[in-house]
């Protein structure tokens, strides 16, 4: 299967809600089948293949993942998910597992967004790391899990940099 990371269209805030629509494919990491019907078929196990939502859809709730890799070890999915204005994260989703909401627009990270205050409601599924603006950063860039026998101390950790701070995060 083939998988797509598309951003949520832009604007500040997601002002058209691409994200969390189940019916765009904005904001969201798609799976296709590119050997299947012509241009592309949906895998029969996608979650919203029998469901409300545009059956392409894997996972939703993403503001700008700029790079995802796969545990070669595990079948897990590492998201590194640009952040709006504070926070930039990281988001796993583990091998088997489709359908994950990861909160953008209501949540950056795993604080409130929409809401301007951490009083909102908790919902979806949490970053697994994150870090501030505050600390420098300004756009995660993931890098991917290590998987090495040659170098066991790095093996199974998953690298990320920063594109302002030059930060390298493992």
């Amino acid at each position: 299967y083939l998988y797509i990371a598309v951003g949520d269209g832009g604007g500040a805030g997601d002002p058209h809600d691409n994200a969390q629509n189940l019916e765009s494919l904005l904001g969201k990491i798609l799976r296709i089948d590119v050997d299947g019907e012509s241009p592309y078929g949906i895998p029969s196990d996608n979650p919203f293949v029998d469901a409300e939502g545009a059956p392409e859809v894997f996972a939703y709730g993403l503001r700008n993942p700029w790079q995802f890799s796969f545990d070669s070890a595990t079948g897990d999915l590492y998201i590194a998910d640009v952040g709006q204005g504070a926070w930039e994260e990281i988001n796993l989703i583990p091998a088997g597992t489709g359908g994950l909401n990861f909160g953008w627009p209501e949540f950056e990270g795993s604080h409130c967004y929409r809401s301007g205050d951490d009083e909102c409601e908790p919902f979806g599924t949490l970053p697994i790391a994150e870090y501030s603006h505050a600390e420098g950063g300004c756009s995660i860039i993931g890098l991917g899990l290590a998987r090495s026998e040659e170098l066991p101390a790095v093996s199974g950790v998953y690298f990320a940099a920063d594109w302002c701070s030059g930060t390298f995060y493992g």
